[in-house]
């Protein structure tokens, strides 16, 4: 089963990537850009059958190890 992690900076964080990213964009005339956040994604594959228990398994990865919860956020989706 594929999983699909997606973390993201928690608003009010500052984003040091986002902000050069921003400031590219606006050099290259692509003045409609208002903000840019720059996060990242992890796609696990995982051996399990079962939905939630891989799912809750994923959440305690994220918990421990992937994301830090102090200044992250993350949203956990299966592939179809």
């Amino acid at each position: 089963m594929k999983i699909i992690v997606n973390i993201q900076l928690k608003e009010g964080v500052l984003d040091p990537q986002g902000k050069a990213v921003h400031h590219a964009l606006l050099a290259l005339q692509f003045n409609e850009v208002q903000n840019v956040r720059i996060g990242k994604q992890i796609i696990l594959d995982v051996e399990d059958n079962e939905k939630e228990k891989a799912l809750k398994r994923v959440e305690k990865m994220c918990e421990d190890l992937l994301a830090n919860t102090v200044i992250e956020t993350y949203t956990i989706d299966t592939e179809s």
